[in-house]
């Protein structure tokens, strides 16, 4: 059974506070210094040997371990870290489920990963696609003195946290090790967590990118991270025409001409909502009106997490029994901040829906303030169809085995990726064999220049001449189709489908 490095004296250190982190504006860069001014206003916890800091923005957690105490430079001797999370978050050793990471053996900026099979126990060392490690020695901005720093480039997805959508993931809980064989110690934070989980930190993300005040919208601010108002060409970012939206380059949320779907967040403009506030206007509506038809409100309930001082606590919000909702004090820290409602689109038929928020005054019908939001809405995935795969002129059938000559003998192809609504947008079609190995067939893009994409159908793969196969080998044929459709914080939606054969080099 493979370790990262074998267990020695541990170090029990105990915090009562969370790790809050801070979003990061811009992607940080791991190769560039800790002092660089990246890490500037991350969330900051200190530990026995030095600090951990924590930034994140929507698709990855960056994390540095400061070691200011490791001030020998000697990475080749032994010096090491552990960092664990808990995945399911339920402060328990969960086999298969939660995971460590460590430097990859005799290679300190390759990252290896593992799970847990009990306390103390784990599996074999892989290596994450896209999370990574960059070890630095140097100063930082909590010592002059040279020393150690651990830097990561952790992929949400590889943790289990979602900022978006299920509500419950904005946090984890996390552990870790550091090894310094100049000076000599070994300091876990908190002690014994590789066999306890119990004692393990909350580590809270943030949800709360700056959106620039002159892009939000007049009441509606913003769906998710994508804002509502006007973007640096004063053009609509969600096109109130198409209902799609289109942000910036360079925004942290890039979309083109995308269609919404999942469970949206709607979120109120704050200097609006504080306006409102102030002058006791708290009571709103929420109404939806399909294709074509009229309002009807819109009852959702929904959870935010409210800071309480030292933790986090879920707060459930619903409207009354007339459909009225109340406004949440914007003053209060919550997880998502200024969240007019929360509700799942999923059970709605493709299509240009309004929606309108509507404040009242005081405990009158008078209306204070409204808005009309239009998105299009689409939850049905692109079809994919590999319609045949032909050995010159002969249907190849699944499972078979497949004897390919001399060049250019191979085999071709006739695929199906299409999206009715137009909002495909990306397929892949590739062939995956051996041991991890892959290989492209044929790939394409969303062309923001060509307004909606269906996709195709019975598309001739290659368009002239056949594929060969790298080797003989058991092949699975993988066409995999993504649709343009975001929840506010990302990309959502795909569909896949393969078929198996193995192909024989004659």
């Amino acid at each position: 059974m493979a370790k990262i490095r074998n267990l020695s004296i541990t170090t029990p250190i105990l915090f009562a506070m969370p790790l809050r982190s801070e979003w990061a504006s811009t992607p940080i860069d791991l190769a560039a210094p800790l002092s660089s001014g990246a890490w500037e206003d991350a969330g900051t916890l200190k530990f026995s040997r030095g600090y951990v800091l924590a930034k994140n923005d929507s698709r990855y957690l960056y994390l540095a371990l400061d070691v200011i105490q490791d001030t020998g430079n000697d990475p080749g001797t032994g010096d090491y870290f552990w960092l664990s999370f808990d995945n399911n978050r339920d402060r328990g050793i969960t086999a298969n489920v939660d995971v460590n990471y460590g430097n990859y053996p005799g290679q300190p900026n390759k990252l290896g990963i593992q799970k847990y099979l009990g306390p103390g126990r784990w599996t074999g060392i892989a290596v994450p696609p896209n999370s990574e490690v960059v070890q630095e020695f140097g100063s930082s901005m909590n010592s002059d003195v040279s020393h150690r720093i651990w830097k990561f480039k952790i992929e949400l997805s590889e943790i289990n946290v979602a900022l978006s959508w299920p509500l419950s993931t904005p946090y984890t809980y996390f552990g870790f090790r550091v090894k310094s064989s100049s000076p000599g110690f070994t300091t876990d934070f908190p002690g014994n967590f590789y066999r306890d989980f119990s004692k393990l930190r909350q580590l809270i993300l943030s949800r709360k990118p700056s959106i620039p005040s002159s892009q939000l919208g007049e009441l509606i601010g913003s769906v998710g991270l994508i804002p509502a108002g006007k973007n640096s060409s004063n053009q609509d970012i969600i096109n109130q025409s198409t209902g799609r939206a289109t942000t910036d380059a360079g925004y942290f949320v890039k979309v083109d001409n995308a269609a919404f779907g999942g469970t949206l967040n709607l979120i109120g403009n704050r200097t609006k909502l504080q306006t409102l506030w102030n002058a006791n206007n708290k009571r709103y509506i929420v109404e939806i009106a399909p294709p074509g038809g009229t309002f009807s409100k819109l009852i959702s309930n929904w959870s935010n997490y409210r800071w309480s001082g030292s933790n986090y606590v879920l707060e459930s919000f619903a409207p009354n029994y007339y459909g009225i909702y109340q406004m949440a004090n914007p003053a209060t820290d919550y997880s998502i901040d200024d969240l007019l409602i929360q509700f799942p689109t999923t059970a709605l038929l493709p299509g240009l829906y309004s929606i309108r928020v509507t404040f009242y005054v005081g405990s009158s019908s008078a209306v204070a303030a409204s808005q009309v939001l239009k998105l299009y809405i689409d939850n049905q995935v692109p079809s994919t169809i590999i319609e045949s795969v032909k050995h010159g002129s002969s249907e190849v059938s699944a499972c078979a085995i497949e004897t390919i000559g001399p060049a250019p003998d191979g085999v071709n192809f006739k695929i199906t990726a299409h999206d009715p609504e137009g909002n495909l947008r990306a397929v892949s079609f590739r062939a995956t064999y051996g041991d991890g190995l892959a290989t492209t067939i044929y790939s394409e893009n969303y062309n923001p220049s060509s307004g909606l994409w269906q996709g195709f159908t019975n598309l001739q793969v290659p368009s002239s001449g056949n594929w060969r196969p790298p080797q003989t080998c058991a092949y699975s044929f993988v066409l995999t189709a993504w649709a343009r459709t975001t929840n506010g914080y990302g990309y959502i939606g795909h569909n896949s489908t393969h078929r198996n054969l193995t192909l024989l080099l004659g």
